[in-house]
């Protein structure tokens, strides 16, 4: 009965440690974000620079 009663225990710890996590996350998902917004970044500097070389090509400004 004891055992049954600690790994309930246990369990309950385990949940609750799970639920109390920060919405944020943690510092890997933090670096994964900013990834995220610096890979989107470079895609849109590089369309633009794309765009910018259609432009010259056809003779315009």
């Amino acid at each position: 009965m004891r055992s049954i009663a600690f790994a309930l225990l246990a369990a309950a710890f385990t949940l609750l440690a799970a639920c109390n996590r920060d919405e944020k996350g943690g510092p890997m998902e933090k670096a994964g974000r900013e990834a995220d917004r610096a890979i989107g970044q470079a895609g849109k500097s590089v369309e633009q620079a794309g765009k910018d070389m259609q432009g010259a090509a056809k003779g315009q400004k």
